[in-house]
Protein backbone atom coordinates (compact mmCIF):
# COMPACT_ATOMS: atom_id res chain seq x y z
CA UNK A 1 0.00 0.00 0.00
CA UNK A 2 1.40 3.40 -0.67
CA UNK A 3 1.92 5.84 2.05
CA UNK A 4 0.12 8.91 1.65
CA UNK A 5 1.36 11.02 4.17
CA UNK A 6 4.52 12.42 2.32
CA UNK A 7 2.20 13.83 -0.49
CA UNK A 8 -0.17 16.02 1.64
CA UNK A 9 2.57 18.60 2.69
CA UNK A 10 1.89 20.95 -0.36
CA UNK A 11 -0.84 22.89 -0.36
CA UNK A 12 -0.97 24.72 2.84
CA UNK A 13 -4.04 24.12 4.75
CA UNK A 14 -4.86 27.06 7.23
CA UNK A 15 -3.72 27.07 10.77
CA UNK A 16 -6.96 26.20 13.45
CA UNK A 17 -6.63 26.06 17.03
CA UNK A 18 -9.52 24.33 19.43
CA UNK A 19 -12.36 24.75 21.25
CA UNK A 20 -13.56 23.03 24.45
CA UNK A 21 -13.52 19.63 24.30
CA UNK A 22 -17.00 17.37 24.17
CA UNK A 23 -16.50 14.35 22.06
CA UNK A 24 -14.06 11.23 23.39
CA UNK A 25 -13.52 9.42 20.45
CA UNK A 26 -12.04 6.07 20.56
CA UNK A 27 -11.18 3.26 17.95
CA UNK A 28 -11.43 0.57 20.12
CA UNK A 29 -10.01 -2.21 17.73
CA UNK A 30 -8.94 -2.22 14.07
CA UNK A 31 -10.71 -6.14 13.84
CA UNK A 32 -13.85 -5.75 11.39
CA UNK A 33 -16.03 -8.60 9.11
CA UNK A 34 -15.67 -6.70 6.13
CA UNK A 35 -12.65 -5.29 3.98
CA UNK A 36 -14.16 -2.19 2.23
CA UNK A 37 -12.45 -0.09 -0.79
CA UNK A 38 -12.58 3.40 0.19
CA UNK A 39 -11.66 2.46 4.26
CA UNK A 40 -9.60 4.86 6.06
CA UNK A 41 -8.28 2.96 8.54
CA UNK A 42 -7.41 0.19 6.41
CA UNK A 43 -9.89 -2.10 8.59
CA UNK A 44 -9.89 -5.99 8.03
CA UNK A 45 -11.35 -9.39 8.85
CA UNK A 46 -7.78 -10.29 9.65
CA UNK A 47 -6.51 -7.49 11.90
CA UNK A 48 -5.96 -7.99 15.30
CA UNK A 49 -5.20 -4.69 17.01
CA UNK A 50 -7.48 -4.13 19.79
CA UNK A 51 -7.59 -1.51 23.12
CA UNK A 52 -5.67 -3.44 25.88
CA UNK A 53 -7.70 -3.78 29.50
CA UNK A 54 -5.26 -1.11 30.65
CA UNK A 55 -6.38 1.46 28.14
CA UNK A 56 -9.91 0.59 28.75
CA UNK A 57 -9.45 1.50 32.19
CA UNK A 58 -7.66 4.81 31.35
CA UNK A 59 -10.29 5.47 28.87
CA UNK A 60 -12.72 4.83 32.16
CA UNK A 61 -10.60 7.07 34.42
CA UNK A 62 -10.97 10.27 31.78
CA UNK A 63 -14.58 10.01 31.51
CA UNK A 64 -14.51 9.95 34.94
CA UNK A 65 -12.28 13.38 35.83
CA UNK A 66 -13.45 15.35 32.88
CA UNK A 67 -16.63 16.84 31.30
CA UNK A 68 -17.74 15.03 28.26
CA UNK A 69 -20.69 15.23 26.66
CA UNK A 70 -20.25 11.85 24.14
CA UNK A 71 -18.08 8.90 24.00
CA UNK A 72 -17.93 8.09 19.84
CA UNK A 73 -16.79 4.51 19.53
CA UNK A 74 -15.27 3.25 16.27
CA UNK A 75 -13.15 0.63 14.96
CA UNK A 76 -13.04 -1.47 13.01
CA UNK A 77 -15.98 -2.78 13.87
CA UNK A 78 -16.18 -1.71 17.33
CA UNK A 79 -18.83 -4.24 18.83
CA UNK A 80 -16.21 -7.08 17.73
CA UNK A 81 -14.15 -5.51 20.57
CA UNK A 82 -14.84 -8.21 23.94
CA UNK A 83 -14.93 -5.21 26.28
CA UNK A 84 -17.59 -3.10 24.42
CA UNK A 85 -20.98 -3.37 25.89
CA UNK A 86 -19.18 -3.06 29.56
CA UNK A 87 -17.68 0.19 28.38
CA UNK A 88 -21.04 1.75 26.43
CA UNK A 89 -22.92 0.78 29.95
CA UNK A 90 -19.78 2.64 31.83
CA UNK A 91 -20.32 5.48 29.80
CA UNK A 92 -24.80 5.37 30.20
CA UNK A 93 -24.12 5.18 33.69
CA UNK A 94 -22.21 8.65 33.87
CA UNK A 95 -25.08 10.07 31.79
CA UNK A 96 -22.80 10.28 28.53
CA UNK A 97 -23.91 10.10 25.37
CA UNK A 98 -22.59 6.79 23.11
CA UNK A 99 -22.12 6.82 19.87
CA UNK A 100 -21.80 3.37 18.03
CA UNK A 101 -20.17 3.82 14.27
CA UNK A 102 -21.61 0.42 13.33
CA UNK A 103 -21.27 -0.78 9.74
CA UNK A 104 -24.64 -3.06 10.22
CA UNK A 105 -23.45 -6.56 9.16
CA UNK A 106 -21.63 -6.72 12.47
CA UNK A 107 -25.53 -7.11 14.34
CA UNK A 108 -25.94 -10.68 11.75
CA UNK A 109 -22.64 -12.10 12.52
CA UNK A 110 -22.65 -15.39 15.15
CA UNK A 111 -22.55 -14.37 19.17
CA UNK A 112 -24.24 -10.97 18.28
CA UNK A 113 -27.76 -11.89 18.47
CA UNK A 114 -28.26 -10.03 21.75
CA UNK A 115 -26.15 -6.86 20.72
CA UNK A 116 -29.19 -4.66 18.79
CA UNK A 117 -31.75 -4.95 21.86
CA UNK A 118 -28.51 -4.15 24.27
CA UNK A 119 -27.68 -1.39 22.09
CA UNK A 120 -31.18 -0.21 22.64
CA UNK A 121 -31.73 -0.21 25.77
CA UNK A 122 -28.67 1.62 26.54
CA UNK A 123 -30.16 4.29 24.05
CA UNK A 124 -27.18 4.38 22.34
CA UNK A 125 -27.07 5.91 19.03
CA UNK A 126 -26.01 4.62 15.98
CA UNK A 127 -24.39 5.95 12.85
CA UNK A 128 -24.55 3.38 10.11
CA UNK A 129 -22.40 2.41 6.84
CA UNK A 130 -24.49 2.58 3.70
CA UNK A 131 -22.92 4.43 1.01
CA UNK A 132 -25.95 3.50 -1.83
CA UNK A 133 -29.15 2.35 -1.91
CA UNK A 134 -28.58 0.66 -4.41
CA UNK A 135 -27.34 -3.54 -4.27
CA UNK A 136 -24.65 -2.82 -6.81
CA UNK A 137 -22.76 -0.38 -6.10
CA UNK A 138 -23.18 -1.29 -2.05
CA UNK A 139 -21.58 -4.76 -3.07
CA UNK A 140 -18.53 -2.25 -5.35
CA UNK A 141 -17.71 -1.11 -2.77
CA UNK A 142 -17.94 -3.40 0.66
CA UNK A 143 -18.14 -6.85 -0.60
CA UNK A 144 -20.81 -9.04 -2.00
CA UNK A 145 -24.13 -10.41 -0.43
CA UNK A 146 -23.13 -6.64 2.30
CA UNK A 147 -26.34 -4.62 0.70
CA UNK A 148 -28.59 -7.43 1.66
CA UNK A 149 -27.30 -8.23 4.84
CA UNK A 150 -27.56 -4.15 5.92
CA UNK A 151 -31.00 -4.25 4.83
CA UNK A 152 -31.88 -6.75 7.23
CA UNK A 153 -29.62 -5.13 9.82
CA UNK A 154 -31.84 -2.17 9.25
CA UNK A 155 -34.97 -3.97 9.49
CA UNK A 156 -33.69 -5.33 12.72
CA UNK A 157 -33.38 -2.01 14.10
CA UNK A 158 -36.18 -0.32 13.31
CA UNK A 159 -38.34 -3.19 14.72
CA UNK A 160 -36.58 -2.20 18.17
CA UNK A 161 -37.47 1.40 17.51
CA UNK A 162 -34.31 2.74 16.03
CA UNK A 163 -35.46 5.45 13.07
CA UNK A 164 -38.78 6.17 14.94
CA UNK A 165 -39.43 9.53 15.70
CA UNK A 166 -41.25 9.03 18.47
CA UNK A 167 -38.90 6.39 19.88
CA UNK A 168 -35.73 8.93 20.46
CA UNK A 169 -33.78 5.95 19.37
CA UNK A 170 -31.36 7.90 16.42
CA UNK A 171 -30.14 5.53 13.48
CA UNK A 172 -28.18 7.91 11.30
CA UNK A 173 -26.51 6.23 8.05
CA UNK A 174 -23.65 7.69 6.21
CA UNK A 175 -22.81 8.11 2.55
CA UNK A 176 -19.38 8.47 1.09
CA UNK A 177 -18.67 8.51 -3.17
CA UNK A 178 -17.91 5.67 -4.80
CA UNK A 179 -14.40 7.58 -5.79
CA UNK A 180 -12.59 10.66 -6.40
CA UNK A 181 -15.61 13.46 -6.50
CA UNK A 182 -17.24 15.45 -3.76
CA UNK A 183 -20.79 14.07 -1.87
CA UNK A 184 -24.14 15.59 -3.46
CA UNK A 185 -26.21 17.69 -1.43
CA UNK A 186 -26.85 15.92 1.86
CA UNK A 187 -30.12 17.22 2.18
CA UNK A 188 -31.14 16.39 -1.18
CA UNK A 189 -29.54 13.14 -1.30
CA UNK A 190 -31.14 11.94 2.61
CA UNK A 191 -34.90 12.59 0.40
CA UNK A 192 -33.62 10.04 -1.94
CA UNK A 193 -32.74 7.87 0.58
CA UNK A 194 -35.75 7.49 2.75
CA UNK A 195 -37.66 7.41 -0.17
CA UNK A 196 -35.88 4.37 -1.65
CA UNK A 197 -35.39 2.62 1.33
CA UNK A 198 -39.07 3.17 2.61
CA UNK A 199 -40.39 2.19 -0.59
CA UNK A 200 -38.53 -0.70 -1.48
CA UNK A 201 -37.77 -2.26 2.29
CA UNK A 202 -40.09 -0.50 4.64
CA UNK A 203 -36.92 0.72 6.10
CA UNK A 204 -36.95 4.41 8.26
CA UNK A 205 -34.11 6.39 9.48
CA UNK A 206 -33.60 9.81 11.11
CA UNK A 207 -30.65 11.40 9.36
CA UNK A 208 -27.82 11.20 6.54
CA UNK A 209 -24.24 12.23 6.53
CA UNK A 210 -22.72 12.67 3.60
CA UNK A 211 -18.81 12.20 4.24
CA UNK A 212 -16.36 13.06 2.02
CA UNK A 213 -13.78 10.49 0.99
CA UNK A 214 -10.44 10.94 2.45
CA UNK A 215 -7.05 11.14 0.42
CA UNK A 216 -5.38 8.78 3.13
CA UNK A 217 -4.60 4.72 3.72
CA UNK A 218 -6.53 2.70 1.38
CA UNK A 219 -8.55 5.09 -0.84
CA UNK A 220 -5.59 7.46 -0.85
CA UNK A 221 -3.01 4.59 -1.91
CA UNK A 222 -6.00 3.49 -4.43
CA UNK A 223 -5.81 7.24 -5.57
CA UNK A 224 -2.10 6.69 -6.38
CA UNK A 225 -1.97 3.78 -8.33
CA UNK A 226 -4.87 4.72 -10.56
CA UNK A 227 -2.60 8.17 -11.11
CA UNK A 228 -5.62 10.04 -9.68
CA UNK A 229 -4.57 11.80 -6.49
CA UNK A 230 -2.90 15.02 -7.58
CA UNK A 231 -6.46 15.74 -9.24
CA UNK A 232 -8.26 14.86 -6.28
CA UNK A 233 -6.55 17.02 -3.99
CA UNK A 234 -6.79 19.78 -6.73
CA UNK A 235 -10.48 19.53 -6.77
CA UNK A 236 -10.62 19.58 -2.34
CA UNK A 237 -8.27 22.60 -2.89
CA UNK A 238 -10.54 24.33 -5.37
CA UNK A 239 -13.68 23.59 -3.66
CA UNK A 240 -12.41 24.79 -0.04
CA UNK A 241 -14.44 26.88 1.72
CA UNK A 242 -13.55 29.46 4.86
CA UNK A 243 -16.50 28.86 6.56
CA UNK A 244 -16.71 25.34 7.30
CA UNK A 245 -13.42 25.83 9.61
CA UNK A 246 -15.62 26.73 12.37
CA UNK A 247 -17.79 23.56 12.67
CA UNK A 248 -14.66 21.45 11.42
CA UNK A 249 -15.05 18.46 13.81
CA UNK A 250 -10.87 18.42 15.57
CA UNK A 251 -12.14 21.90 17.28
CA UNK A 252 -14.37 19.74 19.79
CA UNK A 253 -13.27 16.33 19.57
CA UNK A 254 -10.49 14.30 20.59
CA UNK A 255 -9.35 10.66 18.58
CA UNK A 256 -7.84 8.10 20.59
CA UNK A 257 -6.03 5.02 19.03
CA UNK A 258 -6.51 1.40 20.56
CA UNK A 259 -3.19 2.02 22.10
CA UNK A 260 -4.44 4.86 23.90
CA UNK A 261 -2.19 7.92 21.81
CA UNK A 262 -4.42 11.26 21.56
CA UNK A 263 -4.95 12.66 17.89
CA UNK A 264 -6.95 15.69 17.14
CA UNK A 265 -9.05 13.59 14.44
CA UNK A 266 -9.27 10.08 13.30
CA UNK A 267 -8.06 11.00 10.22
CA UNK A 268 -4.67 12.18 11.58
CA UNK A 269 -4.96 9.29 13.55
CA UNK A 270 -4.52 6.94 10.68
CA UNK A 271 -1.35 9.24 9.37
CA UNK A 272 0.23 8.91 12.71
CA UNK A 273 -0.01 12.83 13.38
CA UNK A 274 -0.06 12.75 16.83
CA UNK A 275 -1.27 15.55 19.37
CA UNK A 276 2.51 16.14 20.05
CA UNK A 277 5.24 15.14 18.20
CA UNK A 278 7.14 11.84 16.81
CA UNK A 279 9.71 12.31 19.90
CA UNK A 280 7.03 13.44 22.02
CA UNK A 281 3.31 11.61 21.22
CA UNK A 282 0.64 12.44 23.55
CA UNK A 283 -0.90 9.62 25.53
CA UNK A 284 -4.81 9.90 26.90
CA UNK A 285 -3.12 9.48 30.34
CA UNK A 286 -1.46 12.72 30.10
CA UNK A 287 -4.64 14.56 29.60
CA UNK A 288 -6.05 13.70 33.01
CA UNK A 289 -6.23 17.05 34.34
CA UNK A 290 -5.19 19.04 31.30
CA UNK A 291 -7.42 21.92 29.44
CA UNK A 292 -6.29 21.69 25.83
CA UNK A 293 -8.39 24.37 24.61
CA UNK A 294 -6.87 27.06 22.48
CA UNK A 295 -4.15 24.23 21.92
CA UNK A 296 -2.72 24.12 17.80
CA UNK A 297 -4.17 20.94 15.68
CA UNK A 298 -2.10 19.23 13.73
CA UNK A 299 -2.83 19.96 9.80
CA UNK A 300 -1.87 18.74 6.23
CA UNK A 301 -3.30 18.69 2.99
CA UNK A 302 -6.06 15.87 3.72
CA UNK A 303 -8.15 18.54 5.91
CA UNK A 304 -9.58 20.07 2.77
CA UNK A 305 -11.37 16.94 2.37
CA UNK A 306 -13.22 18.56 5.95
CA UNK A 307 -13.67 21.97 4.29
CA UNK A 308 -14.40 21.14 0.60
CA UNK A 309 -17.93 22.19 -0.86
CA UNK A 310 -20.67 21.71 1.65
CA UNK A 311 -17.97 20.46 4.47
CA UNK A 312 -17.87 17.29 6.36
CA UNK A 313 -16.89 15.65 9.26
CA UNK A 314 -18.32 13.07 12.15
CA UNK A 315 -22.16 14.19 11.55
CA UNK A 316 -21.93 15.07 8.28
CA UNK A 317 -22.38 18.18 6.15
CA UNK A 318 -20.86 21.16 8.09
CA UNK A 319 -23.45 23.75 5.57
Amino acid sequence: MHDTLSHLNQLDFPKIVRDELKILQINIGLKCNQQCIHCHVNASPKRTERMSDETISIVKRYLTTNIIQTLDITGGAPELHPQFQELVSFAVKRSIHVIDRCNLTVLLEPGMQDLPLFLASNNVEIIASLPCYQQENVDKQRGKGVFDKSISALRLLNQLGYGLAESGLILNLVYNPQGPSLPPAQEQLEASYKKQLYDEFGIVFNHLYTLCNMPIQRFGSTLISNKQFYDYMKLLKNSYHEENLQDVMCRSLISIDWQGYVYDCDFNQMLKLNMGDNENPVHLSDLMDKDITGRKIAVRDHCYGCTAGQGSSCSGALN
